[in-house]
């Protein structure tokens, strides 16, 4: 069916009818909702949790033409609502073509289309507007001048078309008188001056305006919808109460009231459809990631005024795909499965996303985040395995696992273990037996029977020279001889596999605790303590060998050879 052009072909349609004429786009919007509910379609689609508190009162609020203001916190959804009331339109509507304001062809409002109609008659040619474009919204700013949204008077217009100043055609419309016919939708309405607001409400009521003190009169046939903060909306002297008295009805959003409710939301907000890898989400990640924003929501630290986004696990849901598909991607797997410990790589995801009290600033975002996650992974595992009986787990992590582990497999010794002792000499075996660069791990075990205490026994045992002598052949390069009898012996700088220093760096003979009488029995004490040194070694003589072996035998914390 091809579309009319020109206003006499007009009149030959539905358009001319007198409903069609007298139609305001508040009507339009009623009428299109009704027959919505009749044919039982989808009156939002894409918001979830709203279907028993918020979409109720949003049709009622259509179906009673008023205009409405959405009040909540971020991340509720509140701007997308607004957005989705262009479903309710007509596909298209004619307007005069060239016209600013939308001018509906049988009944003009502006100077433009009154004049243009009476020019040319059957002739004036007629353009279709879509319904995307009888959307126009403002995000309110402290900034915002009532040019922006009423309009101001061209000096240019006004001295191309030589018009005096006073005359409508020399005034430059505004947002608010672009969006006849349509909806208009400002944002964060409080953050408006009160003189832009007296206008707002003179559209609303009168339906006329000042601009530069000249009087223009404009019957604007236009929706207004607005969102706020619930605080900043009832904090007085934010808004004037003219323009609160003027607005029919106050709808209040909210977060998900259940997990399941939060999941759904963002399993359908979030990027998880990618190119690549296929992806395998874990249910119970996607409920840890969900169950994170509602620890923060309760939180006492998270500024409760603010509010916790959506947003929020939106984010970290992408991050935590994004983190488990680089992992997947370096090992060479085929799917990528996101897991628990991936959620702590999507830190960046929240902790620019909460607005601190003073109490969590002084413990820092990052750490409130963490303390967040590992909160709500405790909730997942109650929500999911509560009342389960799990200590046998436990116990098998604690003594089982423990007892089967390579370095408590062994028996454990009665007594404190020697270089010579079974256990040990079976642990020497294996470490000389396996390659050398995965012999680090080892070289601490082997380290501990070189010093005589097995790692669970938890103490050491003196050993004599020639001990320490075939300790230092078998883990060091090269073979070393056992002391001789009455023979000191310098011990050299040695590294152990792992990196760690097993010998001192200065000879026993240029110690000052250490004499000839001394040094077959002193020796084995390769590392005697502080104290000892001091008991065993006065200042003007040399220590005993009984004292140097009393002591060592005494003390529970010298470090033998």
């Amino acid at each position: 069916m091809t579309k009319p052009t020109t206003l006499g072909d007009l009149k030959q349609t539905e358009w001319a009818s007198p409903a069609r004429i007298h139609r305001t786009v508040k009507d339009e919007l009623r009428e299109n909702l009704i027959c919505l509910l009749e044919n039982g379609s989808p009156l939002f689609p894409g918001i979830v949790g709203y279907e028993d508190s918020v979409i109720p009162q949003l049709v009622n609020a259509v179906l009673s033409r008023h205009n409405f203001i959405l009040l909540g916190l971020r991340g509720q959804a509140k701007s997308r609502i607004l957005r989705q009331l262009v479903t309710l339109l007509d596909e298209e509507i004619p307007i005069l073509a060239g016209s600013e304001v939308n001018d509906n062809p049988f009944a003009p409002i502006s100077k433009y289309g009154r004049e243009r109609v009476t020019e040319q008659g059957a002739d004036t040619p007629i353009a279709w507007l879509p319904r995307e474009s009888r959307f126009v919204e403002k995000l309110a700013t402290p900034d915002v001048t009532i040019a922006d949204i009423i309009g101001d008077v061209d000096p240019i217009k006004a001295a191309r078309g030589g018009h005096l100043l006073s005359d409508e055609l020399t005034m430059h419309f505004g947002l608010l008188p672009r969006a006849n016919r349509g909806i208009f939708a400002i944002n964060e309405l409080p953050d408006l001056a009160g003189k832009i607001q007296v206008g707002l409400f003179n559209i609303m009521q009168e339906g006329d305006v000042q601009v530069k003190g000249y009087p223009v009169r404009l019957n604007l046939d236009v929706a207004l919808v607005f969102t706020a903060n619930p605080e900043d909306y009832t904090a007085r002297g934010k808004i004037i109460t003219p323009l609160k008295d003027r607005i029919g009805s106050e709808i209040v959003t909210h977060y998900p009231y259940t997990v399941e409710l939060g999941t759904a939301i963002t399993r359908q907000e979030a990027w998880l459809e990618r190119s690549g890898r296929p992806l395998k989400l874990p249910d119970f990640v996607a409920e840890l990631i969900e169950r994170v924003a509602f620890e923060a929501r309760e939180d006492k630290r998270v500024d409760r005024r603010s509010g916790v986004s959506q947003r929020l696990p939106i984010s970290v849901l992408e991050n935590v795909v994004s983190n488990a598909e680089r992992r997947t991607v370096t090992t060479k797997e085929k799917t990528v499965v996101p897991r628990i410990s991936d959620i702590y790589a999507a830190l960046p995801a929240i902790t620019g996303k909460l607005e601190l009290e003073y109490e969590g600033e002084l413990q820092g975002p990052e750490s409130i985040a963490k303390d967040l996650i590992r909160r709500a992974a405790g909730k997942t595992f109650e929500s999911r395995v509560g009342g389960a009986n799990v200590d046998d787990i436990v116990h098998w992590f604690d003594e089982v696992g423990r007892s089967r582990s390579p370095w408590t497999s062994a028996p454990r010794p009665a007594s404190r273990a020697s270089a010579s002792s079974p256990a040990c000499s079976t642990w020497w075996t294996r470490w000389a037996s396996r390659p050398r660069r995965t012999r680090a791990p080892w070289s601490r075990h082997a380290s501990w029977c070189s010093r005589g205490w097995w790692p669970r026994s938890g103490s050491r045992a003196t050993r004599s020279s020639a001990t320490c002598a075939r300790a230092r052949s078998r883990r060091g390069r090269g073979t070393a001889r056992p002391a001789a009898e009455g023979e000191v012996r310098t011990s050299s700088s040695k590294r152990s596999v792992s990196g760690r220093r097993i010998f001192s760096a200065s000879p026993l003979s240029e110690r000052p605790w250490a004499s000839s009488s001394a040094a077959a029995s002193c020796s084995s004490s390769r590392f005697l303590s502080s104290s000892l040194r001091r008991r065993c070694a006065p200042s003007a003589r040399a220590p005993s060998p009984t004292c140097c072996a009393s002591a060592a035998t005494r003390s529970a914390s010298s470090r033998s050879c």
